[in-house]
């Protein structure tokens, strides 16, 4: 059987890791399981704290061992999670699930970035990042509307159907991908597995601080994770407990979110598009100050939807959000990937700037939702967009150092 490219089969993993949806997963807790606002943050704090704990030994596996087996076990994982909390209704067995996805999760963060990199060449993987942008929204709006007509009857089916996505691309990983980019030490200079892990970390943990750029990237992924956390978790309970939906018509709450999500996709995809033709045009210089001027802008846009007193100006802040991080996502990982010159930590110091966004999300995550279950959900959300405005203040200062790292030979080398 003939395989696809490394490029191909990146668009169509990008595909279809977007189609699962939260908006029906979201509907789903509120509405079926009744999740309190405190219970839905602790839902994420839980994942983000496997998440720091596994994040940089799993991405240690991939630099170590394999890029594809550490993709196929995180896939596989990652869905069959998600497949689980929709057999479940107890809200700690519901955390413990999301915890165990997060787990997965942090198998794929970094393997992802590092396999591509190698089978595509570091060079051309920054417009691949861009254009697969593209591929995952179109993802997004064709699970969203498979997702979305299939919880409207059942919302249950429509949180399984999720998960069956998430499994189909790790089947697809275990037939489709090749890894040729990657190889092991020979036999005779492995040391046992632990030593060869704990060499791998350590040399990725040395290039990553001795890296000003990643050290910044890295901070401005902790304050990203504080401020995502509370929004991530809460938006669809402020609609549905504070704001309200749209008098229009009789539709359903997980009719209405699949709408929202579906023209914020159409955005995305609009932006993204507009993002290819300037980097095609200039370049690497242009990520820079996309990057910020999508921060700032997302922190404006969350603070007029903490705010909003109608229906119409919190869909205005939620369209904003979600525009405002479906550019910043392919912007951060290409800045990120052109700061690491070095292939046999890349995932491992891509592990190390998620660790960070990781730590964010649990540290600030039950103290945003202690604030909601105390001030209400707009405290809540209010505290977790000032959580940006560092984030915006520490790229001003990534920008100011042009974005380079000290010369190559200055950085610390892997040893064996």
């Amino acid at each position: 059987m003939r395989r696809p490219s490394a490029e191909t089969l990146y668009y169509g993993l990008t595909f279809g890791l977007r189609m699962p949806t939260w908006v029906v997963m979201a509907v789903y807790l509120v509405r079926t399981l009744h999740l309190s606002p405190l219970q839905l943050v602790l839902m994420g704090t839980a994942m983000e704290g496997a998440v720091f704990l596994f994040e940089v030994p799993t991405g240690v596996v991939a630099d170590t061992y394999s890029r594809k087996l550490s993709l196929i076990v995180g896939y596989l994982g990652m869905g069959t999670a998600w497949l689980a909390v929709g057999f479940v209704s107890t809200p700690w067995i519901v955390i413990v699930l999301w915890a165990l996805w997060g787990i997965a999760y942090t198998f794929t963060s970094g393997a992802e970035e590092a396999w591509l990199a190698d089978e595509a060449g570091a060079e051309r993987a920054s417009g691949i990042f861009l254009r697969a942008a593209r591929f995952g929204q179109a993802g997004a709006v064709v699970g969203l509307l498979l997702q979305v007509a299939v919880g409207a009857a059942s919302l249950r089916v429509g949180v399984l159907l999720g998960g069956a996505f998430t499994i189909a691309c790790g089947l697809a990983c275990v037939l489709l991908m090749e890894e040729h980019g990657f190889e092991r030490r020979p036999r005779e200079e492995r040391h046992s597995p632990l030593r060869e892990m704990r060499a791998t970390a350590t040399a990725g943990a040395r290039y990553a601080r001795a890296a000003p750029v990643i050290v910044l990237l890295g901070a401005v992924g902790l304050f990203a994770g504080m401020s995502s956390e509370g929004f991530d978790r809460l938006k669809e309970a402020h609609f549905l407990r504070d704001v309200g939906l749209p008098a229009v018509g009789h539709l359903s709450p997980v009719v209405w979110f699949g709408f929202f999500w579906l023209v914020g996709m159409a955005f995305g995809f609009v932006g993204t598009t507009y993002l290819i033709r300037r980097f095609e045009r200039d370049g690497s210089a242009a990520i820079s100050a996309a990057l910020l001027g999508c921060v700032v802008f997302e922190l404006g846009a969350m603070v007029l939807f903490a705010t909003a007193w109608s229906a119409w100006a919190a869909i205005a802040g939620l369209l904003g959000v979600f525009l405002a991080r479906d550019l910043a996502d392919p912007l951060y990982t290409i800045w990120l990937n052109e700061q690491i010159t070095d292939s046999s930590v890349r995932a491992t110091v891509f592990s190390i700037t998620g660790q960070a966004d990781a730590v964010g999300q649990s540290a600030g995550g039950p103290v945003i939702g202690a604030i909601g279950n105390v001030w209400g959900i707009r405290a809540a959300l209010l505290a977790g967009a000032t959580a940006l405005a560092p984030a915006a203040m520490l790229l001003a200062r990534a920008i100011r150092r042009r974005g380079r790292e000290p010369a190559l030979e200055e950085l610390p080398q892997p040893t064996s």
